[in-house]
């Protein structure tokens, strides 16, 4: 499998001696990402998972990010029909969590991953829809589950009908920020989560530093000419930068039928460098280093989240007019 790694950490770019002061607490931060394809073959796909992430680990990674719905082919590119949550799986015994928490054991370091979720209650209530949580977890080497977040935003267009196989996450604590890896405060957003600036920012306010947003995106069958990957990129990237994070983006690749999924998964910095990222078309293993003082380095130079001006924004927060899909007349 094919890896790469940076090849030095960038500079601060905007470092001072009193947003420098706690450099040397906080030593740098490697991460590993998988890009992978699906395989018919369960044990090819779960070896080709293996492999990357043993090679993020023998690279000194301390984490290990993997892509959305990780074991699962794109279920989503034609409609669910009745019952689709018949294929979701448990959060906890189901073969996702297995999988991680195993490889997380056998490798000493979090292993991150994302499934299709069977939960037909949550917070008291009780679902009857038929559908799931699409929803991402890291799992420790002790078999722990140390985070779980469930996608809010769900794609409705051609070959990515999501929204009759998931439904939105809860929006109680909508947004958490985990600190189960060392005390790094980390989002865990999924794929459409990332086109939403009120995500991003929601998770900035919370004190995030590291966003991963395990995605499954490529061609769009209604417009096969058109190739979403330079704004997908350009779009998480921006996130990043007003917000101050470090953006993660496991996707997979390869064709599965209706959609070819084009890879290209990358690491940002706040500052928008592309810090390492994968080819479009192949299976690949990336490592960098993060240096977390950056976040602040930057936001004490283009303060953000305190020139905002809250009061102006209540029009973000009025419910959708599916009336009017491009905004009022």
């Amino acid at each position: 499998m094919l890896t790469i790694t940076a090849p030095t950490t960038p500079a601060p770019l905007t470092r001072t001696p009193n947003t420098g002061a706690r450099t040397t607490e906080r030593p740098l931060l490697r991460v590993g990402l998988v890009q992978h394809r699906w395989h018919e073959d369960e044990q090819d796909l779960r070896a080709e998972l293996d492999e990357g992430i043993a090679a993020a680990a023998r690279l000194g990674a301390q984490v290990v990010f993997l892509p959305e719905l990780t074991l699962s082919r794109y279920p989503a590119f034609v409609e669910g029909g009745d019952n689709p949550g018949r294929q979701a799986e448990d959060l906890l015994t189901g073969p996702t969590f297995t999988f991680a928490a195993k490889a997380a054991a056998e490798h000493g370091i979090p292993v991150h991953a994302s499934l299709y979720e069977r939960d037909d209650r949550e917070s008291g209530d009780q679902y009857d829809d038929g559908l799931g949580f699409n929803t991402a977890i890291l799992a420790s080497p002790s078999g722990r589950l140390l985070a779980r977040t469930r996608k809010l935003h769900i794609p409705v267009t051609a070959g990515y009908y999501e929204d009759t196989y998931f439904r939105g996450g809860p929006a109680t604590d909508p947004y958490p920020v985990h600190t189960a890896l060392d005390g790094v405060k980390l989002g865990m957003p999924t794929c459409w989560d990332e086109w939403f600036p009120e995500v991003a920012r929601a998770y900035s306010l919370g004190g995030a530093e590291v966003l991963v947003y395990p995605t499954a995106i490529g061609s769009e069958p209604d417009f096969p000419q058109f190739d979403t990957q330079p704004l997908w990129q350009q779009v998480i990237v921006g996130n990043g930068i007003a917000n101050g994070t470090f953006m993660v983006v496991p996707n997979r690749h390869g064709n599965e039928g209706l959609i070819t999924f084009y890879g290209s998964s990358f690491i940002s910095d706040p500052y928008g460098r592309i810090l390492v990222q994968a080819p479009r078309d192949e299976s690949a293993v990336l490592v960098a280093d993060l240096d977390l003082q950056q976040r602040e380095d930057w936001l004490a130079l283009f303060p953000f989240l305190t020139t905002r001006r809250p009061d102006t924004y209540g029009a973000l927060t009025e419910p959708v007019d599916h009336a009017s899909p491009f905004g009022k007349a």
